[in-house]
């Protein structure tokens, strides 16, 4: 049997999008904007980061980033200092409240993903078990950790 692993792909990318787009359904209760919500899971999840570090992250320019990243400051989410070996650089990190709204968050995700597969019997939670895993070794291996489109 031949393995299409361009079809893979193919059902893989599509199941993803349509699996994001279920859970973002939930993200509402945050009060954020998708980008805010993103660009906080980024801090929240990976640590603090430079604007420019972030703005790569989140494929947008370090002036689009700054704007965010201001509103995020003024909702208390994010301050900024300076870096420690570079005080010109801004680094920017997430509050205590930030952590908490998007615990939170990912919890009611997990919630609902937790629902979706209530009506899986156990074999088939084991392989999608085993393709989540397999799916954070090969981002893994790809580098950073951020698959670039």
């Amino acid at each position: 049997m031949s393995v299409d692993r361009q079809e893979i792909a193919d059902q893989l990318h599509s199941s993803a999008l349509h699996l994001v787009r279920m859970v973002r359904t939930v993200d509402a209760g945050m009060g954020l904007s998708p980008a805010r919500a993103s660009a906080l899971s980024v801090l929240v999840f990976g640590g603090p980061r430079t604007v420019g570090a972030l703005a790569d992250a989140e494929g947008v320019r370090s002036p689009t980033m700054t704007r965010l990243i201001n509103g995020l400051e003024s909702d208390g989410l994010v301050h900024k200092g300076g870096a420690k070996d570079d005080r010109r650089q801004v680094v920017v990190e997430a509050t205590a409240a930030a952590r908490r709204l998007l615990e939170s968050g990912r919890r009611r995700r997990v919630s609902l993903l937790d629902d979706l597969l209530a009506g899986l019997d156990a074999d088939d939670l084991e392989v999608l078990r085993r393709a989540a895993v397999l799916m954070e070794e090969a981002v893994s291996a790809a580098g950073d950790g951020e698959l670039r489109p």
